[in-house]
C-alpha cells in the first residue's frame, strides 16, 4: 500500500501558499497583500521557506499517513 500523505498535503499546501493566489507575504506595497495575483521574489523564498516547514510538521513531526485499500 502507497502512502498518500506526501502527495495531498503538498498539493494542498501548493495551492494555499501559491504567492498571490491568496495572499503574498511581503506585498508590494504592504507587509500582506490578499488576492493581489502578483509575486516577487522575496515573496516566492518566503512562501517556500513557509511550505517546507509546514511539509515537514505535518508529514514527519506529526507522521501523517493517507492509505487506500
Amino acid at each position: 500500500m502507497a502512502d498518500w500523505a506526501p502527495v495531498f498535503v503538498g498539493v494542498f499546501l501548493f495551492v494555499i501558499l501559491s504567492p498571490g493566489l491568496l495572499f503574498q507575504l511581503p506585498g508590494k506595497g504592504r507587509p500582506i497583500e490578499f488576492n493581489s495575483m502578483q509575486t516577487s521574489g522575496v515573496s516566492i523564498l518566503v512562501h517556500t521557506i513557509i511550505f517546507f516547514g509546514l511539509i515537514t510538521v505535518i508529514l514527519i513531526a506529526i507522521g501523517l499517513e493517507i492509505n487506500f485499500g
